[in-house]
């Protein structure tokens, strides 16, 4: 029988929108830090007192004014599809659950107003449906919400286009304060740096606007190369033409492309592979970059089997790593910018250095209007120790690291840190939203 302040919350809220059982709470104070072994070992025991599960703004209100008077850590939740414990509570208190607020309020020229919770996945069915699409979105996307990305994630599919979180495909959100009073504040402009990618450590996203694009019919294609270095060639070559329009570009080296267990069949043993995304019509000038970088168009999958079958992305940006995990445990993964202009020869160095204890995935961004290789590589795990100095040779040879193996915001080098604190003080005076997550 719930006593003291979880009775109260119960009879405040209601049975249905508040879990006290062990069950419900493991399950929701999870998500995919286990990517991370450091992580893992770190957060696999951690879970909330209380689950909230509101079904409007009006009773997030509640809650959070409810948490403030007791004084209890708030974590906030989309779908749990992100991998640095962004929504393990680290001290237990409430995790508030926020899948619940999943409407679409507004579909408009080229942008969408949604509640957070509302499914990326869901959300693109709906606008092809009217003739538009998301600019960018996480290869989690069927499952991951709007919020829990704009919140938690960075780029993903897309962004070779349109770029990341912060280079405009955010223009507005909603956010509630943590105070005796919660307040809704409306924020756009140059303020928005502040609160994406922000882990609901300094305000609680409840609506969002965000632009979309024109629909476009995608292609989907595999290039196949002997040399990992004649496939990133290539990729450069396509992500900076930009007669091409995409939505992906990702090359891999062998064995990676073994991993991908359902499309194996239409790979070839031993050859690194570059998965692309580009609109019907491509096909020409795609085999044009291929031959003179000494690479073959392999498998294709037709604009008409688009979202028909698994696609290509779901081989992309972290899935990449799901897919190897699945294959073999022991892996783990790093983020990492690389030079767009030194980037052969760091991918020199690295190999030379290490050779099959780190393989190479990268996916091709623009970062504030510079085509980058971004890199997602994956590392043989044997000890922190190792994982370090693995991350130190990197750093020592200009790539910059984006270290995935901490919850801590600055520590793992995303996002605007400075001006969230000040955010954090204004909006969360007593320090109860996602406690550990930023440091002062």
């Amino acid at each position: 029988m719930a006593i003291g302040w979880e009775k109260e919350m119960l009879d405040l809220l209601g049975e249905n929108k508040v879990l006290l059982d062990r069950e419900s709470r493991d399950k929701l104070s999870k998500d995919y830090f286990w990517y991370s072994p450091v992580l893992d070992r770190q957060l696999k025991e951690k879970v909330a007192d209380g689950i909230v599960v509101p079904q409007s703004e009006e009773e997030v209100a509640t809650a959070l004014a409810f948490a403030y008077k007791h004084k209890l850590p708030v974590t906030v939740r989309g779908a749990g599809t992100g991998n640095y414990g962004q929504a393990v509570p680290l001290f237990g208190g409430i995790v508030l659950d926020l899948s619940k607020l999943d409407r679409i309020v507004e579909v408009g020229d080229e942008y969408v107003r949604v509640q957070c919770g509302v499914r990326l996945g869901a959300l693109e069915k709906h606008l092809r449906e009217l003739g538009q699409e998301l600019r960018i979105y996480p290869s989690t996307f069927m499952k991951a919400t709007v919020g829990g990305f704009v919140c938690g994630g960075s780029g993903g599919i897309g962004s070779i286009t349109w770029g990341n979180l912060w280079d405009g495909n955010v223009l507005e959100i909603a956010v509630m304060t943590m105070e005796e009073t919660p307040r809704r504040m409306v924020i756009s402009g140059p303020d928005l740096l502040n609160y994406i990618h922000n882990y609901g450590t300094n305000g609680i996203v409840t609506e969002l606007k965000i632009p979309v694009s024109v629909r476009h019919d995608w292609m989907q294609s595999v290039v196949q190369f002997d040399r990992f270095e004649d496939a990133m060639l290539f990729a450069e070559s396509v992500s900076k033409d930009d007669a091409i329009r995409k939505r992906l570009v990702c090359p891999v080296e062998w064995p990676i492309p073994s991993y991908f267990l359902p499309i194996l069949k239409h790979l070839e043993d031993g050859a690194a592979a570059v998965l692309l995304e580009t609109v019907d019509g491509t096909l020409e000038p795609l085999q044009a970059w291929a031959e003179k970088h000494n690479g073959r168009v392999g498998h294709i999958i037709s604009s008409a089997q688009y979202r028909k079958t698994i696609g290509l992305s779901d081989f992309s940006w972290n899935h990449t790593t799901l897919w190897g995990l699945k294959t073999d445990p022991t892996i783990t993964y790093l983020q990492a910018g690389f030079s767009p202009v030194l980037f052969m020869d760091q991918i020199k160095l690295i190999k030379d250095q290490f050779g099959d204890e780190v393989l190479l995935h990268f996916e091709w961004a623009r970062n504030g209007g510079v085509v980058t290789p971004n890199a997602l590589p994956i590392v043989r795990f044997t000890t922190e120790e190792r994982l370090y100095e693995i991350i130190n040779f990197f750093e020592d040879n200009g790539v910059k690291i984006f270290d995935p193996h901490t919850w801590v915001l600055n520590d793992g080098g995303r996002g605007e840190v400075g001006g969230m604190s000040k955010r954090k003080r204004e909006n969360d005076p007593l320090g109860l939203l996602n406690p550990g997550k930023m440091n002062p």
